[in-house]
């Protein structure tokens, strides 16, 4: 690129080395057994149970621990985006939730999580042919760890959600009792298809239309598809760049946008070229073809805010063809140290987020890659393409009912693209034990989510925090 100035079970397929092929493999019958008998060491309804437990660490020192080495000045804005709303709090606060889970019941099996599976993490982008698919798409804390810890965490965040939207406990209960049937029935297929073929499966737009039963959900997707289909990088010209002295600049926007000093653009700018290397070859050759003509800081989401995440504007052929690319700081997973054999797997948080990334997402961003800026670890994708969610706040209880159900079908489907789909599908099994366990749960981590969030609220009133809000 040219510049201008615990304990792991693993199941199906895990092993990297052709050697497996000459393995007998374990049977899918025999791997369905094995989670059924499971449930004789942690019972289905015993994943529904939560009561804080004695000597529970504090929310707010969990908070104040996971700000170190954020950037001093910009902790206040977090703070202030946590403490405008218990789902607010639950965005942010995925090192709270990791720390509760980590400790309660489980099964042993554990394939790469999502780590920060709450609501507001799916949603649309663009697939490399320019289709639009709808997916988990926050992969911050990816790692192995169990299933039933990412299920915990959507399932406390649509109650969540769901009360801030006014929604009643059924109605609540309902989308729950959604979400984790569509899981068990998306398991339970996957389960039964060929390894390969697991990696096959999406959904996209048209699907996503299709399979909502609710007119108000369909009535969202459209309003969000066609939003998210402006969502491109010529489209931001106007809105993120301005002209000046003949070549375009990133618009300053204080304190969300603030420009770099020389030395921090040039670690930046060369930390680019490093990142080309991690490219597919051809996605390599043609991001090679572009100049690097601007970069900025630029904030992004509540539990990221403080960390180093920047825009970086290219041009290539035209002044009109332009691409952004967004690099986020990757730290280790809030999950690492509660799993077996810790973050051993990869010793660069950027390639870690980006591998697992592609293992979780049937198709992935074809220039997500990694770098190093100043001896931390980045992973760096496209910053506009096509992305779009579904508002909340703009759907009604039976929508989110039915919404809830697809992003259960979305999580069941990641899981079982890296390993243990028959386990789980033994576990989980064909009734609605785990289903009510789940709202059990969902309903008593809500409450939890409450009390932690005006914990944090009585903290920043006592001035033991930091506060910007509204930013």
């Amino acid at each position: 690129m040219e510049r201008a100035s615990g304990h792991v079970v693993l199941a199906e397929a895990d092993s990297e080395s052709f050697a497996s092929l000459r393995r007998r493999p374990t049977s899918r019958d025999d791997r369905y057994r094995m989670g059924r008998a499971l449930r004789h060491k942690v019972s289905r309804s015993e994943l529904g149970d939560w009561t804080p437990p004695v000597g529970r660490p504090d929310p707010v020192a969990l908070i104040q621990e996971s700000h170190e080495g954020r950037v001093d000045r910009l902790v206040p804005i977090r703070v202030g985006r946590m403490v405008a709303s218990p789902y607010g709090f639950l965005r942010g606060t995925a090192v709270v939730m990791a720390e509760d889970v980590a400790h309660l019941p489980r099964t042993g099996i554990t394939p790469v999580i999502c780590g920060d599976s709450h609501l507001g993490n799916f949603g649309f982008y663009a697939s490399p042919e320019r289709d639009l698919v709808i997916d988990l798409n926050d992969f911050d804390e990816a790692h192995p760890g169990g299933w039933e810890w990412d299920l915990r965490r959507l399932v406390a965040s649509i109650w969540v959600a769901g009360r801030q939207n006014g929604f009643t406990e059924e109605q609540c209960g309902a989308a729950v009792q959604s979400c984790v049937s569509a899981y068990r029935a998306e398991v339970r297929h996957l389960a039964e298809q060929p390894l390969l073929a697991r990696s096959y499966e999406r959904l996209d737009v048209t699907r996503m239309h299709e399979s909502a039963r609710e007119d108000s959900l369909r009535a969202e997707i459209d309003r969000a598809a066609a939003r998210a289909r402006t969502r491109t990088s010529d489209r931001a010209l106007p809105r993120f760049t301005t002209r000046l002295g003949g070549s375009r600049k990133i618009v300053e926007e204080p304190p969300l946008i603030t420009r770099l000093g020389d030395r921090e653009a040039e670690a930046l700018a060369v930390g680019l070229d490093e990142y080309l290397a991690t490219l597919a070859p051809h996605w390599r050759r043609a991001l090679g073809g572009y100049t690097l003509v601007d970069v900025a800081h630029k904030v992004v989401g509540v539990g990221s805010v403080g960390l180093r995440a920047y825009v970086a504007l290219l041009e290539g052929s035209s002044p009109d063809d332009v691409v952004f690319l967004q690099l986020k700081q990757a730290r280790r997973s809030v999950l690492a140290k509660y799993v077996h054999g810790d973050s051993a797997w990869h010793r660069h948080q950027g390639q870690r987020v980006a591998e697992y990334q592609q293992a979780l997402q049937t198709v992935s961003d074809p220039l997500l890659g990694w770098t190093t800026v100043d001896g931390l670890d980045f992973y760096v994708r496209q910053f506009r393409n096509m992305k779009g969610t579904v508002a909340l706040d703009s759907i009604d209880g039976a929508a989110l009912t039915d919404y809830a159900g697809i992003v259960g079908h979305l999580l069941a489907k990641g899981h079982a693209r890296t390993s243990g789909a028959s386990m789980i599908s033994g576990y989980v099994g064909s009734s609605d034990r785990l289903d009510r366990a789940m709202i059990r749960f969902g309903r008593a981590y809500a409450d939890q989510t409450e009390a932690d969030h005006a914990r944090l609220v009585d903290a920043v009133r006592r001035g033991v925090l930091p506060v910007e809000s509204g930013v």
